[in-house]
């Protein structure tokens, strides 16, 4: 494909980002690290360490296809330092520019290790421990540690299905869960787009992710409903529909589009996402009890900027 057909995309991206930027309003987990795939240090021999710090901006607080019936744009300062081995590091807080007071909303401290098992079968483990504020209204915002672990294979550089897997503990009285993500991506990726070594990867992905919900019932009881007053026939209605979220199920579909574009130390990415959540509420009254969001699908974006050492 012609180099100008990767200029064009390039540009639009970045004016669309702009645009998108200043007309809404929103915060949500960050999207995978995409510079793995950009990397020409192939060879477990060439490899080294590597330090990345940066920021991000998040429109929406998203998780699981369930999002806030209010959103809240957040700010996502980062680090992270990786061995050649593969073990890495990272930290990020989440700051909510809007507020006036508690602007630190939580963040986030990470541990894990990335390995190839062949030249096509690559995967990781990893440990984050999650920290909110008192007054977030992160849909998380009652998760306490997060165990991960996940395999992506190669398929003839044609698509990439991916899988991954998360225990979740929540906090002290709210029961943990499991998650499963199913994709599939391809990479388009090209050199040379505006110099000589730099490259343009345009990742376009397709996943389901299912699961429980007992993050979602510590959010109802300690966000949603932590002062709240209500009547009995309120107190019912609610009880019914928590029992319900330690059953696992489909919890959402997600199409995204990562575009990562890095020259040299320079990293800039840009994600946005279209969730469709499922199994969300049985009826509008829920929906009007807690409070909660009744999007049947919801757009959200990530846009960042980095430098990798």
């Amino acid at each position: 494909m012609p180099i100008h057909f990767y200029k064009t995309l390039l540009l639009c991206a970045f004016s669309s980002t702009t645009f998108t930027a200043f007309s809404q309003n929103a915060a949500t987990p960050v999207k995978a690290d995409l510079t793995a795939k950009t990397d020409t240090t192939k060879k477990s021999s060439d490899k080294k360490d590597s330090f990345k710090i940066g920021i991000n901006y998040i429109s929406n607080n998203v998780f699981m296809g369930r999002a806030d019936s209010v959103t809240t744009a957040s700010i996502i300062p980062e680090i992270k330092y990786q061995l050649k081995s593969g073990i890495y590091f990272s930290a990020s807080l989440d700051i909510i520019p809007g507020r006036k007071k508690n602007k630190v909303d939580g963040g986030d401290l990470s541990l894990g290790y990335n390995f190839d098992i062949t030249d096509d079968l690559s995967g990781g483990i990893s440990y984050s421990k999650p920290f909110y504020s008192s007054t977030s209204t992160q849909i998380s915002s009652s998760v306490s540690s997060i165990f991960n672990a996940n395999l992506t294979y190669d398929i003839g550089d044609i698509i990439s299905p991916t899988i991954s897997a998360d225990y979740n503990l929540n906090k002290q009285g709210v029961t943990g869960d499991i998650f499963l993500n199913i994709g599939i991506t391809h990479d388009f990726i090209a050199e040379g787009v505006f110099g000589n070594k730099d490259i343009l990867l345009i990742s376009p992905t397709v996943e389901a992710n299912s699961g429980t919900q007992n993050f979602y019932d510590g959010y109802i009881v300690y966000r949603k409903l932590k002062n709240a007053k209500r009547d009995a026939a309120e107190t019912k209605l609610i009880a019914a529909y928590t029992s319900e979220l330690s059953q696992y199920r489909l919890l959402d579909y997600e199409l995204s589009l990562p575009i990562e574009y890095k020259a040299g130390m320079f990293i800039l990415e840009f994600t946005p996402t279209y969730a469709i959540p499922e199994n969300q509420f049985q009826s509008a009254a829920i929906v009007k009890a807690l409070g909660l969001s009744s999007q049947t699908s919801v757009f959200y974006f990530d846009i960042g900027v980095s430098l990798k050492f």
